[in-house]
């Protein structure tokens, strides 16, 4: 049987440097193929090529007779007048399916992706549930060959769950573009990445995303070894070449087109082995207070839905902590209440005096109308970067941008590079707390690399929202759950989260629906689960030790207090007895919050 889709010498190029050249792809019968490359190598354009939105600048793409494609694209957008089911109707009005099947079709597939009530207006859902959409109208036109351009973004880690069952259980071909490299890993079958470095411009490797690795090394071992032997014959010409040899007989030219035709090679391979990272660095204030943020007892509602309730948590200088939950169950909520952007209903919020917070919006906000010149540097052509000054030219190469980018208007960045802008912008302010929601999209997986060791060196504190599983396993040391329902509960990490969620019998696929979000009566969580039998790394003495330690740490701060002021207390001022009784009391209380604090970290770093 033939391919589905078959490309064969693809060109396409914007402006003088191709995307890329010459390249083949092909999808057959129950191909699982995931498409990785860095920022700018091309993966969304070639997508949208295979499904015929736009055109190559040579070569083609030839489709078998009758085949459907369907096509996902990164950013999922619907009319005012859509609702949740006029958006599958109309789907399959344009297939031509019998309208006798189109309403069982319909139900069948939104229930399938867990909605509810299809009379929702599309554009009113979330960016979740959006994607959801999307992904229900093109499985409801069952295409032979599905196209997904970053499937993951905006969907909640139930969402990515739900998502990676689908694929594995679908009876189509697809071909899926992401930078999550824990969803690539257990859904696709056969690898390919689109790069420059590479000769033919892409590398495809059969198997998953480990295997995918192994096979890129041993590559790349393999050009590095080709490059050197061409490197030590072209050595040995060019001494040939300047001896000069008089007789410039045939044989003699022949040799002398072979050894410019080697530099040649040699000049092109070194070029295409050449590869940038981007240089990320968040720099932290010199701060020495301890606990950063404390929230006690806090409540918040949106409209009659309890997000958490009597909530107790401190953040402290160092911890890396993870937010997780379901779309709607109030993460970004809980971002809002740390910078002081919105109040709870019920409860304290206490930040450190001038505590500085840096904030990274998954909304990304970039002027289009500037250029990337005066994005990166608004007021002048320099920046100030830890206390030295740099030219705007070498704070954009940092970013793997070029001089002759500078110029170039932000609307023309990729999502990819739009991010880059926004971690370059952060990096200029120097930070007690980062706040980071979704910072992982459009981000390729280099520069993933980057940001994780960048945010494991922050000597600050960090709340991080992300899909990105392996991110958020490698950075956190600790990881707070919201279920939606008013419950939250803290963890070692999220595959503990995530059976907390299983054992209290919820489904895995917990994002709250666009119907369930609205119910009136939110019911609040059930009791959390003992600390033993979730600290799993920890024994069951300690894992109780550790689930109050920093309740405890705070009630010992605050008899600190209460010491020091009576110590400062005009009252015994003249009572040499009573001074001294005070100034015991304040040495003991250092002594237990010391004490504390040195416990505290003994059992984090057992979880680490």
């Amino acid at each position: 049987m033939p391919p589905i889709l078959n490309g064969q010498s693809l060109r396409k190029a914007y402006g003088a440097t191709p995307l890329f050249d010459n390249i083949a792809f092909t999808v057959s019968e129950g191909d699982q193929i995931g498409v990785v490359g860095p920022n700018g190598s091309g993966k969304s354009t070639l997508l949208e090529i295979l499904a015929g939105r736009i055109d190559t600048d040579a070569g083609e793409v030839s489709r078998r007779k009758l085949a459907r494609v369907g096509y996902i694209a990164q950013n999922s957008e619907f009319g005012p007048d859509n609702t949740i089911r006029s958006v599958l109707y109309q789907a399959l009005v344009r297939i031509g399916a019998p309208e006798s099947e189109r309403e069982a079709r319909l139900a069948e597939t939104l229930g399938r992706a867990g909605f509810e009530d299809f009379n929702v207006p599309a554009a009113a859902l979330s960016g979740g549930w959006r994607k959801r959409l999307a992904i229900a109208e093109a499985l409801v036109q069952q295409p032979d060959v599905l196209l997904l351009d970053e499937p993951t973004n905006h969907l909640d880690l139930a969402g990515i769950e739900w998502l990676e069952k689908l694929l594995l259980a679908a009876p189509f071909a697809y071909v899926v573009v992401s930078h999550d490299r824990y969803f690539l890993e257990n859904v696709a079958h056969t690898m390919v990445e689109l790069n420059r470095m590479y000769a033919e411009g892409i590398l495809r490797v059969q198997g998953n995303y480990s295997e995918f690795l192994e096979k890129k090394d041993e590559y790349l071992q393999a050009q590095t070894k080709r490059q050197d032997a061409l490197a030590n014959r072209v050595r040995t010409e060019i001494d040939w070449l300047r001896r000069g040899p008089k007789a410039r007989t045939t044989k003699s030219k022949a040799r002398i087109d072979s050894a410019n035709s080697m530099i040649g090679d040699l000049a092109e391979m070194k070029s295409r082995s050449r590869t940038g990272t981007a240089g990320i660095d968040f720099s932290a204030t010199d701060r020495q207070t301890k606990r950063l943020v404390e929230l006690e007892g806090v409540s918040c509602k949106m409209g009659d839905q309890v997000l958490f309730d009597k909530l107790d948590f401190i953040l402290t200088a160092g911890m890396r902590l993870g937010l997780v939950g379901p779309n709607g169950s109030g993460k970004t909520t809980f971002l809002r209440l740390l910078r002081g952007e919105q109040f709870p209903d019920a409860g304290d919020i206490r930040s450190a005096p001038t505590l500085r917070i840096v904030y990274f919006d998954q909304n990304r906000q970039l002027d289009n109308n500037l250029t990337l010149r005066r994005a990166l540097a608004p007021d002048s052509d320099s920046v100030i970067y830890q206390d030295r000054v740099q030219h705007v030219a070498s704070w954009a190469e940092r970013f793997l941008f070029t001089s002759e980018q500078l110029n170039q208007p932000v609307e023309r960045l990729s999502g990819g590079e739009r991010a880059r802008v926004l971690i370059a912008k952060l990096m200029l302010q120097p930070a007690d707390l980062l706040l980071l929601d979704e910072p992982t999209n459009d981000l390729d997986i280099p520069t993933l690399e980057i940001l994780e060791e960048s945010l494991l060196e922050f000597r600050g504190a960090l709340v991080l929202v992300t899909h990105d599983r392996f991110m958020l396993d490698r950075v956190s040391t600790t990881v707070l759950g919201l279920d939606g329902r008013g419950g939250a509960e803290r963890f070692a990490d999220y595959s503990q989260w995530n059976a907390w969620k299983n054992e209290r019998g919820q489904k895995k696929n917990t994002e709250l629906t666009p119907r369930s979000a609205n119910n009136n009566g939110a019911e609040k969580s059930a009791a959390a689960t003992p600390s033993g039998q979730i600290k799993k790394k920890l024994s069951y003495m300690e894992g109780r030790e550790y689930a109050t330690i920093e309740q405890d740490i705070a009630d010992a701060e605050r008899q600190l207090e209460r010491c020091r002021e009576a110590l400062e207390s005009p009252s015994i001022a003249s009572d040499a007895a009573a001074l001294e009784r005070a100034a015991s009391a304040v040495a003991e209380a250092e002594g237990r919050v010391d004490a504390l604090y040195l416990r505290w970290t003994e059992l984090e770093a057992k979880l680490k």
